[in-house]
């Protein structure tokens, strides 16, 4: 009777009874707006030095992900109210470090995504516009497309840019004759020598940034409102991440077919990529090349439009529960056009464009390396502590499961925050 209840409940609110393909989404904009050219470039050194021998830890670190974006998702559905709402019950101290973090990392990030936007562009144009000009470019294109578009075409667009990146990489991968024999090896896990940051860094790094944590508002966004919605998120989560399991994969072939066999060393940073578009040339023609580098394109843009419109509706809640905001998260829908949304847009837009035409100052770099290295650790730890205690109904707290890999992926943080403290330039 219980059953056919539910049901019926169902029926008549116009939720799903069960998960279903045609609900994915939000998990494809999370886990874009994730893998970024930074990641793209660690996975491809990573493949370049040590060959196939670590891509267990980049199966491992999808699974991590996959943990966190749940935990973010099951709160926001469990318990009608925003991850913000719930850090601030966790007392003032939350409050302290978001406001801090996302005023300094917003400002310096903002110059970072336009760059790493411009770069593949200038190398499909090189007698075009210069760098900066074409950051300035990508930077306002961001802002104009999220102002004023709502979740359904940002969703839709990142949905589209994902297919292109997707499917370029993975044809590359093939391209490469990958040997599915060290391919298979490399599921083993097994420590080379000097590799131990590196595969931290393999299992922490790719997807995982800030927007992890703006997950449940997309899911908000999307309609998805209480527990009803709780298996079409998992499936919606696991899909996305398994879409980039397989490109993290194909990355690392890459770099264990064409870089690690050659011994070919790429530049750190994003222009890393701009190297291997010159290897792709010189192997496979320039077709392939550029295709390449719109793949790259994709990536980049797809960071930076996602985090213009998750880190601002991470902003606009913020904003809203320091003026005493009623709650619940599906006011977190009408925030896209709210002031403090729109002003967080300009603010990842304006300031950043600054940074382009000057060096950034010391302290600003320090700042925002700590703060930024901190905020995984933070956002994982959170979680546990949100989804283990009666801020969350029963029913839907952590099991022994979730919390094994949200505590895994807590130390993983913990110490990868700790190693990129220690290498800022104090």
């Amino acid at each position: 009777m219980a059953e056919t209840t539910r049901d019926a409940a169902d029926e008549s609110t116009g939720r799903p009874r069960k998960a279903s393909w045609k609900y994915i989404g939000p998990g494809i904009v999370v886990a874009a707006t994730g893998v970024g050219a930074g990641d793209l470039v660690a996975t491809l050194i990573a493949g370049s030095r040590f060959g196939y021998t670590l891509l267990w830890a980049a199966v491992i670190g999808c699974l991590v992900k996959i943990s966190l974006a749940e935990a973010a998702g099951r709160w926001h559905l469990a318990t009608g109210r925003t991850l913000f709402e719930g850090w601030r019950t966790l007392g003032r101290w939350t409050t302290v470090y978001f406001a801090v973090y996302v005023v300094v990392w917003g400002f310096v990030y903002g110059a970072t995504a336009m760059s790493s936007s411009a770069l593949p562009i200038v190398a499909l144009f090189p007698d075009g516009p210069g760098l900066k000009t074409w950051a300035v470019i990508t930077g306002l294109t961001g802002l104009v497309f999220v102002w004023f578009n709502r979740y359904a075409v940002f969703e839709k667009v990142m949905t589209v840019l994902v297919g292109v990146m997707f499917l370029i990489v993975v044809y590359l991968a093939i391209r490469v004759s990958p040997d599915l024999g060290a391919t298979l090896a490399g599921l083993v896990p097994v420590l080379p020598d000097g590799s131990l940051l590196y595969t931290l860094g393999l299992i922490g790094g790719v997807g995982g940034t800030i927007t992890m944590a703006a997950y449940g508002y997309w899911v908000n966004a999307k309609g998805w409102h209480d527990a009803g919605w709780m298996k079409a998120m998992r499936l919606d989560n696991r899909v996305a991440y398994l879409t980039t399991g397989i490109f993290v994969v194909a990355m690392l072939v890459v770099g264990a077919e064409l870089l690690h066999s050659s011994q070919i060393a790429l530049t750190k940073g994003d222009r890393g990529l701009i190297d291997l578009g010159a290897v792709l040339e010189d192997r496979f023609g320039a077709a392939t090349a550029k295709l390449f580098l719109i793949g790259f394109f994709a990536a980049s843009f797809s960071s930076l439009i996602g985090v213009w419109h998750g880190v601002s509706l991470l902003f606009a809640d913020f904003v809203r529960r320091l003026r005493g905001g009623g709650e619940g998260g599906a006011a977190a829908v009408g925030a896209e056009r709210s002031l403090p949304f729109r002003a967080y847009l300009l603010w990842l837009t304006f300031p950043p464009i600054a940074l382009l035409f000057l060096d950034k100052p010391f302290g600003l770099v320090v700042a925002y390396g700590v703060l930024g290295a901190a905020f995984m650790p933070f956002l994982a730890l959170t979680l546990i502590w949100l989804l283990n205690t009666s801020r969350t109904p029963a029913e839907w707290r952590n099991g022994i499961l979730s919390n094994v890999m949200l505590s895994a992926a807590g130390l993983l943080f913990v110490v990868l925050c700790v190693q990129q403290v220690r290498q800022l330039p104090w």
